[in-house]
C-alpha cells in the first residue's frame, strides 16, 4: 500500500483531472452560476474493508463568506444569562449586528437547496464504477447527505465525484471529487502511515485563510488513514457563542469551508470522534443544557447530521497483519461527573468497555491502538474531573489501566489534553500518547517545566501524532512521532516485535 500510496500522491491530481474530465463529458456537465454548490466539500467515514460512509453538503455560494462582519462579544455575565434564558431570539440579537444576518458574519457558509448523486470506482479501474440515483438533499439536517458504499474491494484507492443540481430540470451545477482508501485485510502484510489529532478551532487557526497548517503537514506524510480525537470544534468558545442548533451548524459551516480542511478530506480515509466541546459544551453529560439545545439534541446533531453516521458510535478496524485500531466513544454512554466514584461510575458504558476488552483478546493484530478522545494515564490538572485520569474517575480508570497493562503491544492515543506528551508507567505495559491540538495557539493548560517522571516526552505547543507499522530484518516495527504545525518531527518512539 505504500508504495502504491506515494504513486498516487505524485499523480492524483493528473488521475482525477482526467478522469472527471471523462466523467464530465458522460454526464454533460454544464456549470451555473447560481448554485447549489459543494463550499463544504465532502468527507468520509467509519471505513471498513467493506464499507464507508461519504457525507456531503449543498451550499448558496461555492467559498465561505471570509469578509463577512464580526460577532459582538459577549461578557461573562452575558453568556451566563442568556445560557440560562434559554430564548434562541436573545441568544442572536445579543451577538449578531442589528439589520444581520448569520449569512452576513465572518465564515458564513449557508445551506442551499438541491439535488445530488454519487459516482465511485477503483481509482485504477474506471469500468468498475458504480453511480447513484439523484436524490434530494435533506434541508432539515443542515442541507446534508450521507450514502453508505458497501461491497468495496479491500486495500484498494476509490476515486469518489458528487454532482449538484437544482432540480430535475436544471444542468449540474458543481461537482467535487476526491479519493479513499479500504484497509487491508487482516492477513495483508503492508506499511500503514495514520495520523491522530485534536482541538482545532476556526477562532485559532494559524492560517486565516485557509485554515490549520497541520493538514497540508499531514498530507506531505502521505497517510492510509486519519483519526479526529474530538473538540473539532468549539461551541462553548467566542464569536459565537454556539447557544442555538443555527449557530451550532454555523460552526461546522465555516470549518469545513476552510480550504486546508477541504483539501484533506477529499484525499484520506477518515475517522471522527466527539468530546465535550464538539458535543454541547466543557464537561459534558446527560441531562445538560446549552443555551437552547439539549445533550440528546447535541448527540443528534453530531452523530447524524453532521458527521458520517454509524450505528454504533464506536468501532474496531482492522489495517492489515500488524495494526488494529479501536476508536472509543466517550460521552453518550458516561455518568455525571459529579457522581460519587465506585463500580458503577462510568465514561465508556458496560456495553462498550466489554466490547473492547473482548475484541482485544481475541485480536491477533501485532499493535493494537486504543484511540481515546480523553486521557487513561496522564497526568492530568487536579482540576480537572471528566476523564479516566482524573480522581473521580479512578474506579473504571483503574479498571482499563490493569486490563491494558495485562496486555503485549497495546497503545493508548488520546486526544483533549492541550499539549503533546508521551507517558509510560515504568514497569509496566502501560504506554499513552497525547497528540495535542491543532494549532499553536491553541496549546495550553500544563507547563512546559512540570515534567513528571512518568513523562517521556512533553511539549506544550501544536501539532499532531504520526504513525508508522511496517517490517524490517524479520521485525514489526511501530513508530510514533510527535509533530509540529509544519510537519517537523520533535520526537520519537520505536516499539519492535520479533516474526
Amino acid at each position: 500500500m505504500r508504495n502504491y500510496n506515494v504513486f498516487y500522491l505524485s499523480f492524483r491530481l493528473l488521475l482525477i483531472g482526467f478522469f472527471s474530465m471523462l466523467l464530465s463529458q458522460s454526464c454533460f456537465r454544464e456549470k451555473h452560476s447560481d448554485g447549489p454548490y459543494f463550499g463544504n466539500g465532502f468527507h468520509n467515514g467509519w471505513a471498513d474493508q467493506q464499507s464507508i460512509v461519504i457525507w456531503t453538503r449543498l451550499t448558496r455560494n461555492p467559498e465561505m463568506n471570509l469578509t463577512g462582519q464580526t460577532f459582538i462579544p459577549l461578557t461573562p455575565e452575558q453568556r451566563h444569562y442568556l445560557d440560562s434564558l434559554g430564548n434562541g431570539d436573545s441568544i442572536h440579537l445579543a451577538q449578531i449586528p442589528d439589520s444581520l444576518t448569520l449569512a452576513d458574519m465572518e465564515g458564513a457558509c449557508p445551506g442551499a437547496n438541491g439535488e445530488v448523486k454519487l459516482i465511485y470506482y477503483p481509482l485504477v479501474d474506471p469500468d468498475e464504477m458504480k453511480e447513484t440515483a439523484w436524490e434530494k438533499i435533506d434541508q432539515e439536517k443542515n442541507y446534508t447527505k450521507q450514502w453508505r458504499l458497501e461491497e468495496l474491494t479491500a486495500n484498494t484507492r476509490y476515486h469518489v465525484e458528487i454532482f449538484a443540481r437544482k432540480n430535475a430540470r436544471a444542468g449540474i451545477s458543481d461537482t467535487t471529487a476526491g479519493t479513499f482508501i479500504t484497509p487491508p485485510h487482516k492477513e495483508t502484510i503492508d506499511e500503514i502511515r495514520f495520523c491522530i489529532v485534536t482541538g482545532h478551532d476556526f477562532n485559532r487557526r494559524d492560517d486565516p485563510v485557509n485554515g490549520h497548517k497541520i493538514y497540508p503537514s499531514m498530507l506531505a506524510t502521505v497517510p492510509d488513514f486519519y483519526v479526529h480525537t474530538g473538540d473539532i470544534e468549539y461551541y462553548d468558545k467566542l464569536n459565537p457563542w454556539a447557544m442555538t442548533e443555527e449557530l451550532m451548524r454555523f460552526k461546522w459551516d465555516r470549518l469545513f469551508a476552510l480550504p486546508f480542511q477541504r483539501q484533506f478530506f477529499s484525499e484520506v480515509t477518515t475517522y471522527f470522534i466527539k468530546d465535550d466541546h464538539d458535543l454541547l459544551r466543557n464537561d459534558v453529560y446527560a441531562g445538560m443544557h446549552y443555551g437552547t439545545v439539549s445533550f440528546e439534541r447535541g448527540v443528534e446533531i453530531f452523530d447524524q447530521e453532521q458527521f458520517p453516521y454509524n450505528p454504533e458510535p464506536y468501532k474496531t478496524i482492522r489495517w492489515g497483519k500488524d495494526l488494529q485500531i479501536w476508536l472509543v466513544e466517550g460521552r453518550n454512554f458516561r455518568s455525571p461527573n459529579s457522581d460519587p466514584d465506585g463500580p458503577d461510575k462510568t465514561i465508556w458504558g458496560q456495553k462498550q468497555k466489554e466490547w473492547l476488552f473482548r475484541t482485544i483478546e481475541s485480536s491477533d493484530a501485532t499493535f493494537k491502538l486504543i484511540i481515546t478522545p480523553t486521557p487513561i494515564l496522564g497526568p492530568d490538572r487536579e482540576n480537572k474531573h471528566d476523564n479516566h485520569s482524573n480522581l473521580n474517575f479512578t474506579h473504571e480508570g483503574d479498571e482499563i489501566r490493569n486490563f491494558v497493562n495485562r496486555q503485549e503491544n497495546v497503545f493508548l492515543c488520546t486526544g483533549d489534553r492541550h499539549w503533546q506528551y508521551v507517558t509510560h508507567r515504568e514497569g509496566t505495559n502501560l504506554w499513552e500518547f497525547s497528540c495535542g491540538p491543532g494549532s499553536d495557539e491553541h496549546a495550553g493548560g500544563w507547563s512546559q517545566s512540570d515534567l513528571r517522571p512518568e513523562h517521556r516526552f512533553l511539549r506544550v505547543q501544536g501539532g499532531f501524532l504520526a504513525g508508522k507499522v511496517t517490517r524490517v530484518e524479520e521485525k514489526a516495527l511501530l513508530i510514533f512521532q510527535h509533530c509540529d504545525v509544519e510537519g517537523k518531527v520533535v520526537h520519537e518512539e520505536h516499539f519492535e516485535v520479533p516474526l
